[in-house]
């Protein structure tokens, strides 16, 4: 009895102890330092401007039909609904009351001003980088919008997931702010154009919130590197940055990295998905020394090397591995696809892409190549590329056999070797479109 009362007095201590250890811990907030406290500058205004475009503000804080920057757009999540906020400078539901300081704390340490952890579907783990005065630009510009009343809408997130504690676990865990922003370094090895380009695919163009792969509790695995993976509000997939099979640019010119960034259209084809919002919303708005720098860090050799993923045609999809053998295959694709994308899969240059040797079609994941066929491929139109051709859906015109058919048809044929595409596959994409 005795020793039972022992062990259960040190468990309660323990869990106090550890509780006071995470609601007391210093969450890294000790070096913050304050604001400028002058008005801003035009020029200050000018480049928080410049800062919110690459960075895709406004395109989660603007909900379908509202004002901009007034928030309210639902960013689905594994654990439920997360709403973004009001960024606009009203003082009552917006950030009007804030200063700089609040700002940058939100940006650098992922803590609201009233001392709330806020959620990592704010990408604070990739804003962390963004230095201070990057973040006082932007908070600059932000107070010259118009103020909008909408509302902030809380988050329909499951428990534990909706609470403060669990919060700051996952913290402890997973995010520490680096200890300084500074997007300007340089070092022995690597030149400033470097730095900046890691500064902007890191930070501020927060890239690997999406193209690394993250672990059970949705935090990203460093240990893995940027290796893809499924965004799980949409089921389209961020492909492996480090992978020559997948999405490396390792082996393109600077001019066609800058290209792609700033207008979506790439070698053998064109940014569609969320990539193509990316493009639209933010990279196409980046000056041409900012383009050429995420191009120059791209291309690091070193960059990716934990990257170990088998190249596409490697890996077995759940489909069937003798395309070939399917007889149906090949005349859907003629009456479909052949008018567009040629006989020989070889496309149409400035147009519609070839699929013959395009890894786009034979990547590992086939998610991309089912979302396209189903609900159409549209390039964005930007100022590089203002009137882009696009791709109509086929969701009413093919039922899911017919459509894994031709999708195991088109990644065997013309020297293609990737595995085939199950109907399983197009039922399961098209189910999750249909919640």
């Amino acid at each position: 009895m005795q020793a039972r009362k022992f062990w259960l007095a040190f468990l309660a201590l323990l869990a106090l102890a550890t509780a006071s250890w995470l609601w007391f811990s210093d969450d890294g907030m000790s070096g913050n330092t304050s604001s400028d406290s002058h008005a801003p500058s035009l020029a200050q205004i000018s480049r928080g401007e410049y800062l919110t475009r690459i960075g895709n503000c406004a395109h989660c804080h603007t909900a379908a039909g509202g004002a901009a920057f007034a928030g309210g757009r639902a960013i689905d999540t594994p654990y439920g609904v997360v709403y973004t906020s009001n960024l606009t400078p009203d003082r009552e539901r917006g950030i009007g009351a804030w200063n700089a300081d609040d700002f940058w704390r939100a940006l650098h340490y992922g803590i609201s001003r009233d001392q709330r952890l806020l959620n990592p579907a704010f990408p604070y783990t990739s804003y962390t980088r963004v230095t201070r005065s990057d973040a006082d630009a932007m908070f600059a510009y932000l107070q010259t919008q118009p103020g909008a009343t909408t509302l902030n809408r809380p988050s329909a997130l499951r428990w534990p997931y909706n609470t403060q504690w669990a919060l700051r676990i996952w913290r402890k865990l997973f995010f520490s702010p680096v200890a300084q922003a500074d997007g300007a370094r340089t070092d022995p090895v690597h030149s400033a154009e470097w730095h900046r380009g890691a500064y902007l695919v890191q930070g501020l163009g927060h890239c690997l919130e999406c193209h690394a792969a993250r672990n059970s509790l949705g935090a990203i695995n460093s240990d893995m590197g940027a290796r893809g993976g499924v965004l799980p509000n949409t089921q389209w997939y961020a492909p492996a940055l480090g992978n020559a099979a997948e999405a490396s640019v390792a082996s393109w010119s600077q001019d066609n990295i800058v290209r792609f960034l700033t207008s979506g259209v790439g070698p053998n084809g064109y940014a569609t998905g969320p990539m193509a919002e990316v493009v639209l919303h933010g990279t196409q708005y980046l000056q041409p020394q900012d383009a050429a720098a995420m191009a120059l860090y791209l291309q690091t050799p070193e960059l990716f090397a934990r990257e170990t993923d088998a190249p596409a045609s490697a890996v077995p999809a759940s489909g069937s591995t003798d395309a070939t053998a399917n007889a149906n295959g090949p005349k859907l694709y003629q009456k479909f696809c052949a008018d567009c994308h040629g006989d020989q899969g070889q496309g149409q240059p400035g147009a519609y892409p070839a699929l013959a040797g395009n890894r786009a079609v034979t990547l590992r994941n086939t998610n991309n190549l089912v979302q396209v066929v189903l609900n159409g491929g549209f390039a964005p139109a930007t100022y590089g590329n203002p009137r882009p051709y696009g791709m109509p859906p086929f969701m009413l015109q093919l039922n899911d056999e017919e459509i894994a058919q031709v999708l195991s048809h088109i990644r065997s044929a013309w020297g293609n070797q990737a595995s085939g595409v199950s109907e399983f596959d197009i039922s399961r994409l098209r189910r999750a479109q249909s919640h």
